[in-house]
């Protein structure tokens, strides 16, 4: 695909839009990947890493392979989400404590819309695509009512385990990777490990990553290849039942103390706006949830203009 420096800066951006919602717990990149359109392409990128990417570094050199692997793209992805991640981290922490209502409420918007994006790629619904959307929502909105591993386990085998489904997780729309470490009882240990600067741990735990995006994105590919309405109806499901996760309005059950020794919440419970405890801002709620689904909406029309 031919591309000119201003595409690879939008593809940078779409990568900070992913980074962004990598670091809430239980908003996916994979949702954000899907609806700025470059998911697919993304899929069959990460697929390119194979043997037969070093026979052709090997035998044609290093422009093909780069090539071949769609090389401009991954870095300018790449290079996005890590800006985003290093300089919207304490951001979206900040917002995350002092302004949880407003800003679950904007990506509650953008995923709501997500949902109606992703449905209308399904060209043709059956009895079956229905049923697979209903498990798929039915089995993320399951995981987002498990409660969260009171151990924590930091054997190599169970943070490599962890890193492996943690990243499957981060490419599946609907489902956040860094809320499957949380159920797992992997977030801690691996946090602990980035902000001590344990190599070997993080090592281990990037080893289970790559094992498990390489392996899975080719599942995802073959599935797109060959069943693609049938994997967009469990994916619009997954991002469905996710819904849950992010619903604005939280009654805290239980609190854990994080490794700075602060009481935070652990187990929560979805409840009304007139059921919450602080201020439940339904005005700005709703106005910043219309903006997040308008901008959805925004985004579908400039690609439908495009194409």
């Amino acid at each position: 695909m031919s591309r000119t420096i201003k595409d690879y800066l939008l593809v940078g951006l779409k990568g900070m839009a992913m980074g962004a919602a990598d670091v809430v717990p239980g908003v996916s990149g994979g949702t954000i990947a899907f609806i700025s359109g470059i998911y697919e392409e993304l899929l069959t990128s990460i697929s390119n890493i194979n043997l037969s990417l070093l026979q052709t570094l090997k035998n044609k050199g290093l422009k093909e392979a780069w090539n071949q692997l769609n090389g401009n793209f991954l870095i300018s992805l790449l290079l996005g989400i890590f800006i985003s991640v290093v300089s919207l981290a304490k951001v979206i922490t900040w917002l995350l404590d002092e302004h949880p209502v407003l800003l679950w409420s904007f990506f509650f918007g953008l995923v709501l819309a997500s949902i109606i994006y992703i449905a209308k790629q399904i060209t043709q619904w059956n009895s079956v695509a229905y049923i697979l959307l209903v498990i798929g929502a039915a089995l993320a909105y399951y995981i987002t009512t498990l409660n969260p591993l009171v151990s924590e386990n930091s054997s190599f085998l169970f943070l490599f385990l962890a890193g492996a489904l943690a990243i499957c997780a981060m490419i599946l729309p609907g489902i956040s990777g860094s809320f499957i470490l949380v159920l797992l009882g992997a977030y801690k240990p691996i946090l602990t490990a980035v902000s001590n600067r344990n190599i070997t741990i993080v090592a281990v735990v990037g080893a289970g990553a790559i094992l498990g995006l390489l392996s899975f994105s080719r599942v995802l590919k073959w599935l797109f290849a060959h069943y693609k309405n049938y994997t967009l109806a469990v994916l619009t499901g997954f991002i469905l039942g996710s819904l849950n996760k992010i619903w604005p309005w939280k009654k805290v059950l239980t609190y854990r103390t994080n490794s700075h020794g602060e009481q935070v919440p652990f187990n929560e419970l979805s409840i009304s706006p007139t059921s919450y405890e602080g201020d439940p801002q339904i005005l700005y709620a709703v106005a910043l949830a219309a903006l997040g689904f308008g901008l959805i909406i925004l985004l579908e029309k400039i690609a439908v203009k495009k194409q």
